[in-house]
């Protein structure tokens, strides 16, 4: 019997594969250039050292680790952006 991965990022690049097929170079550009404004980026910066810290409060916690969970997915989209672009490039030559 053929077992699934579990570890997360694994799970969630193969949820991710579908609609990594559908990406034009155009969209995969703009993935890739993706990132946090400076004031998010701030906030989550003094989230992650309170979490180091361990003086997350309950809610604190709570969004914290929906900025880590959205980082992931966002982080294998755009590792799967730049395999399409290395790809087109590559076939290009």
């Amino acid at each position: 019997m053929h077992q699934l991965p579990t570890d997360k990022p694994t799970v969630l690049a193969r949820v991710l594969e579908p609609l990594a097929r559908c990406l034009t170079p155009e969209v995969a550009r703009e993935i890739v250039k993706l990132q946090a404004d400076s004031t998010l980026q701030e906030h989550v910066d003094l989230l992650a050292s309170k979490n180091t810290e361990g003086t997350l409060t309950a809610e604190e916690r709570s969004e914290y680790e929906s900025y880590v969970h959205a980082t992931n997915f966002i982080s294998i989209l755009q590792a799967k952006a730049r395999k399409l672009l290395n790809q087109n490039t590559l076939s290009q030559v």
